[in-house]
């Protein structure tokens, strides 16, 4: 039997508006091909969570982004020997233009509804069960809708 191996990744909530950015794998990936995710990866041996997040989002979609709290963490086996751990962040773009890498093949800035019939079933089960979705309603200040609050 081989040695069990732990993997680390840090994934992305990246909110604009109302609106979260999915990504779609491309349909040649070895790891769920042409499904839709959330932007994020792999943690490098000695990086911080929030700088492995910050490379990821630029290598994955050509976008900077300011990294927030930390909104819920998972871990799954991949195979008998091998288990992911991933901790997903909210994070907010400096701006919206996205530049695919080559490991996916489309992006879209999606509402909660859009994303309940396009993301891969785990990963929206993660977002449903962390009450994600909240995030993208519109926060109140005396009646008003607050445009500056996270």
């Amino acid at each position: 039997m081989s040695v069990p191996t732990i993997v680390v990744a840090v994934k992305a909530v990246i909110v604009q508006d109302d609106h979260i950015l999915i990504i779609k794998r491309a349909d040649d990936d070895e790891v769920n091909p042409g499904t839709w995710e959330l932007v994020g990866g792999k943690l490098d041996f000695g990086e911080s969570l929030k700088r492995a997040l910050e490379r990821e989002v630029f290598e994955e979609a050509g976008l900077h982004v300011a990294v927030q709290q930390l909104l819920y963490a998972t871990t799954f086996l991949t195979a008998p020997d091998r288990q992911v751990v991933i901790m997903t962040y909210l994070a907010h773009p400096v701006a919206t233009t996205v530049t695919l890498s080559e490991e996916h093949s489309d992006a879209r800035w999606v509402t909660a509804d859009e994303a309940q019939t396009l993301l891969h079933r785990p990963i929206l089960d993660d977002l449903n069960s962390h009450d994600v979705w909240t995030l993208l309603q519109p926060k109140m200040i005396n009646g008003q809708e607050c445009k500056s609050c996270l």
